[in-house]
């Protein structure tokens, strides 16, 4: 049966002050094992959280600093105080800080990062993402972050492929010494450059990453 979204109720587990065993019936303080009968409630149990939970192989720790329990293993992750999340120990001398990077929602699906059970991305500019939402980007050939809109990979040969294309589509004589000023989304240098209909590359770090701020032919 599924369960109408209007009617599920979130338990505020930091709140519990009390718990019944499910097999002998007994109320209780919130602990790992009934009193009574002596039953494990939960092979992994978090007094913090007041959390729960059977399935060991999920490798949950409590992060003090979080605030939650989180899955993976506590060896394998590190908490960052400046984007105010755990990150793979892979992430902790190459991530780019940004400020509570996982307090918000994803960008394309928008479930809540913070709290989330899937595997998270650092893009290189700091921003944070699902990994399949991420994959999901690359299907529909988007590869810029969805917040800054940088390039989160090597672009090169895309370039060399506009590159290409700008030198095959030659442009009208009225617009050939047409001038626009552009903004690059990677370096966020601006330039004055040649109207082109393909593409604007920017002059400062060859990127065709860039969107048009100024000038341009007439409508």
């Amino acid at each position: 049966m599924e369960v109408n979204p209007i009617d599920r109720h979130d338990i505020p587990r930091h709140e519990l002050k009390r718990v019944i065993c499910s097999l002998c019936d007994t109320e209780q303080e919130v602990q790992q094992q009934c009193f009574h009968c002596g039953v494990c409630m939960g092979k992994y149990f978090c007094s913090k959280c007041k959390f729960f939970d059977d399935d060991i192989s999920k490798q949950q720790y409590h992060c003090n600093e979080c605030g939650i329990c989180r899955t993976g293993g506590k060896e394998n992750f590190f908490h960052c105080n400046r984007c105010g999340c755990c990150y793979s120990t892979l992430l902790k001398d190459s991530h780019n800080c940004v400020e509570r990077a996982m307090h918000h929602n994803c960008p394309v699906c928008f479930e809540f990062l913070f709290e989330t059970t899937k595997d998270i991305t650092v893009l290189p500019c700091g921003h944070t993402i699902h990994l399949e939402c991420v994959k999901e980007l690359q299907q529909h050939f988007q590869y810029a972050c969805p917040l800054c809109s940088k390039s989160y990979c090597d672009m090169s040969r895309v370039w060399k492929k506009l590159d290409q294309q700008v030198a095959l589509t030659p442009m009208p004589q009225m617009y050939l010494n047409k001038m626009v000023w552009i903004l690059c989304n990677d370096c966020g240098e601006t330039s004055e450059v040649n109207f082109h209909i393909v593409a604007h590359k920017c002059l400062n770090c060859n990127s065709y990453n860039t969107k048009q701020t100024r000038g341009g032919p007439p409508s």
